[in-house]
């Protein structure tokens, strides 16, 4: 599937941002509009063949993450996944100290740990029960020299009182790895007289694009978000033997008894339908899809360092273990700022961290905090690409961003 604008024929390269239906996922949505429209409550043959649609999906959901289909749980998307794993970390917290505090002790604050390069889908909630006095949060900063969080660090943050470690797994801007499978053996390896604090990722940049293993990962907590690897958009939640003695999880909402009284509301039945069709894919093809785009990829950054040198580029965090198909790219001097080359740039999209109002233009955050000088990430745009990315559409984007560079670097004279 080779996206392009049906108006303007341009070439797409922000599959970060997120990405089109892949033909057998929308075939799967549009049967499951038409045949499986019934209430998957009820009991006659519409509602039984809608439950057993949302089944299935539920278990591919759960086979392409290596879980168990009842560790799953279908929601609206990331966010709403990432809000309530938070939310349950706190609950949870707040239900245990009840229980082992003696009468008259000073009741501690629930504290979480996690990172500068987060998610604004974890980062806000955060901010915002922190600002409220709500909980205590530890922002880990990332390592200057490996440009990922390290294993250390983290653990180093951990108080007596911390509920919830929530790392993403990838990140969207930089596509730099986090070693949560090592953050997590650390964890649960601490000898503490307090509990555990409960393990979370957020995986949505990372199925379909490297191998995502709960068992292997060892978190409680896992964020899916199907708009990231060819699917609808909605999301689901792994939750480490959910109902069976493993990680908790408190209802958000109250209302019908849907998802085992988890998650109330009549089921979106063709949207889960598509979501388990673009797991099931993103899984069983992984290793094709996961080589064409680092082929592309690097293919990509070659022809950027051979065009434009490399004091006129600079490819931010290349070093560290990234996604395959993420490329955060800085072009060097004057009059290069990410907001100003999209601009210009007619024949292919992408994006760029910047926030730009009127004159001034301030860079990513995430990019500062992943220790790039605020000259380089104001100057950055990121080119993230797809299944179906070809050379020849890198050689189209090398060349158009050869014009626009040369023409902007004539304008700063």
């Amino acid at each position: 599937m080779n996206v392009k604008n049906n108006i303007s024929n341009t070439i797409y390269l922000d599959y970060n941002a997120t990405t089109p239906l892949e033909d057998e996922v929308l075939e799967t949505i549009t049967d499951a509009l038409k045949n499986t429209w019934g209430n998957p409550s009820s009991s006659y043959p519409e509602g039984e063949k809608a439950k057993a649609t949302i089944t299935t999906a539920r278990k591919q959901v759960a086979r392409s993450i290596n879980a168990q289909s009842s560790d799953i749980v279908f929601t609206s998307g990331g966010t709403e996944a990432n809000n309530w794993v938070i939310a349950t970390a706190i609950e949870h917290f707040e239900r245990t100290q009840v229980k082992s505090q003696h009468q008259g002790e000073h009741r501690l604050k629930p504290h979480i740990v996690t990172t500068t390069i987060e998610h604004d889908a974890v980062t806000l909630p955060l901010i915002n029960l922190k600002d409220k006095g709500e909980i205590d949060v530890t922002f880990v900063p990332v390592d200057k020299e490996c440009r990922c969080v390290t294993v250390d660090d983290i653990v180093n943050a951990i108080l007596p009182n911390t509920c919830l470690v929530t790392i993403m797994m990838a990140n969207n801007e930089t596509g730099v790895i986090m070693p949560i499978k090592e953050i997590s053996e650390k964890i649960s390896a601490m000898e503490s007289e307090s509990l555990r604090p409960l393990i979370h990722t957020d995986a949505a940049q990372a199925l379909g694009k490297i191998l995502v293993d709960v068992e292997d990962l060892g978190v409680d907590y896992l964020t899916l978000v199907g708009h990231k690897f060819y699917g609808p958009r909605i999301g689901a939640l792994y939750v480490r033997g959910l109902g069976e003695g493993g990680a908790p999880l408190y209802p958000l909402f109250f209302g019908g008894a849907q998802e085992r009284n988890y998650r109330p509301g009549t089921e979106n039945t063709p949207m889960i339908a598509g979501l388990g069709k673009a797991a099931m894919i993103a899984n069983d093809d992984l290793k094709s899809i996961s080589e064409h785009m680092r082929e592309i990829r690097d293919y990509l950054e070659k022809r950027l360092l051979a065009e434009f040198g490399d004091s006129k580029v600079k490819l931010n965090c290349s070093l560290a273990p990234r996604l395959p198909n993420t490329s955060s790219v800085s072009f060097i001097g004057q009059n290069m700022e990410g907001y100003k080359v999209l601009q210009n740039i007619k024949g292919f999209v992408c994006s760029t961290g910047s926030a730009c109002h009127s004159n001034e233009c301030k860079p990513s955050q995430v990019l500062l905090n992943f220790h790039v000088p605020f000259d380089i990430a104001t100057n950055t745009i990121r080119l993230s690409t797809g299944r179906s990315t070809t050379k020849e559409d890198i050689d189209a984007v090398v060349k158009e961003l050869k014009d626009v560079i040369s023409s902007l670097s004539e304008i700063a004279i």
